[in-house]
């Protein structure tokens, strides 16, 4: 029996495949050549989303001759997020490097992004393809104008949401639950928990083989996880400031259009329904929406506070406490003092 704390890799390296028989071993290979020597102990993490072809059986074969890869076998295809996040879940590195399993993304570059990663002490290097040489109204025209809808509503300046190959310190990555597609929005949400996100430029190729699983179908999906990520990343915790401003003037304008209407009857003594009876609709029907989207904030709020409060989470996290012993100059333990967040 080895122990734990020797054979613990410094580097995980997580890649999902999805019918990537053609790729595999050659992205092993590449990888292997990378790390080996340079970024070690390491172990490489391939999360198979259920392959019907040949990928899991030569992920099994690479396991067997190589005890630093690791295969996760998903029962049925969940999607890249899902994928990404079992293979999260499971590493044990403090660097923590994602990638796609189409050759795409070239493992040459894990040096490029880690020198970036080691010299500016950041959270999160983000790829960037720079020269991209996807077809260009298809892939990069929606891609460009996705990605700066995105650093606009997230806060996050980076030019590439949308590509995996990444690097994550352990405790950036390990608290980010993954949903649906969001895993292109993981530096908005590292973000939101105070890390710090830079880029660096990778190379684009042109994919070698295979069928790619992406489509241009996914911008309409983005969209909406646009606002989903909008709300999480600034009102997550105060859902009433979200629906609260837009009932307000919905039913404030409901009141002045009732005002009016008031006013009319008694200066001139016309019959409301008769003389304006669509206005007497529009305004019910604003002053009751604005009264249904406050009815939202404030259950959203009891949402939020149960969201935190069942689990034990905190609203906010902390990166280091420094306190010192009045008599002695020596540091306090901060985890002796029991405080959350550490």
């Amino acid at each position: 029996m080895f122990d734990e704390e020797l054979v613990r890799p410094q580097y995980s390296v997580v890649i999902p495949l999805h019918n990537e028989e053609g790729s595999v071993e050659e992205l092993y290979e590449c990888l292997s050549e990378v790390m080996t020597g340079r970024y070690e102990p390491a172990e490489f993490i391939f999360v198979d989303d259920h392959s019907s072809d040949r990928t899991s059986r030569l992920l099994a074969e690479l396991a067997e001759d190589d005890p630093r890869v690791v295969v996760i076998r998903l029962k049925r295809n969940y999607g890249q997020t899902v994928a990404l996040a079992a293979g999260f879940d499971y590493a044990g590195g403090e660097v923590i490097i994602s990638m796609d399993g189409d050759l795409q993304h070239d493992p040459a570059d894990i040096p490029t992004l880690m020198a970036a990663f080691e010299q500016t002490g950041c959270d999160i290097v983000s790829g960037w393809r720079k020269n991209r040489v996807d077809n260009f109204l298809l892939r990069r025209l929606p891609s460009r104008v996705a990605n700066w809808l995105m650093a606009k509503l997230s806060g996050v300046n980076i030019h590439d949401f949308g590509t995996t190959f990444k690097i994550y310190r352990r405790d950036a990555i390990k608290p980010i639950r993954l949903y649906g597609e969001m895993h292109r929005f993981i530096p908005a949400l590292a973000s939101w928990n105070g890390s710090t996100v830079v880029e660096a430029p990778i190379t684009n190729v042109v994919r070698p083989g295979g069928r790619s699983h992406y489509g241009i179908s996914r911008t309409i999906r983005v969209l909406f996880d646009l606002l989903t990520i909008r709300f999480l990343v600034k009102y997550v915790t105060r859902p009433l400031h979200f629906f609260g401003p837009v009932g307000l003037l919905s039913m404030g304008g409901a009141v002045l259009m009732a005002f009016w209407l008031l006013e009319e009857k008694v200066r001139t003594g016309i019959g409301l329904f008769a003389e304006h009876g669509p206005l007497m609709v529009v305004a019910m029907i604003l002053f009751l929406a604005g009264l249904q989207l406050i009815s939202a904030g404030l259950i959203g709020e009891l949402v939020s506070r149960t969201y935190f409060e069942s689990q034990g989470k905190l609203t906010y996290t902390i990166e280091r406490v420094i306190a010192y012993e009045s008599s002695s100059g020596n540091l306090k333990a901060p985890r002796a003092r029991n405080i959350p967040g550490l």
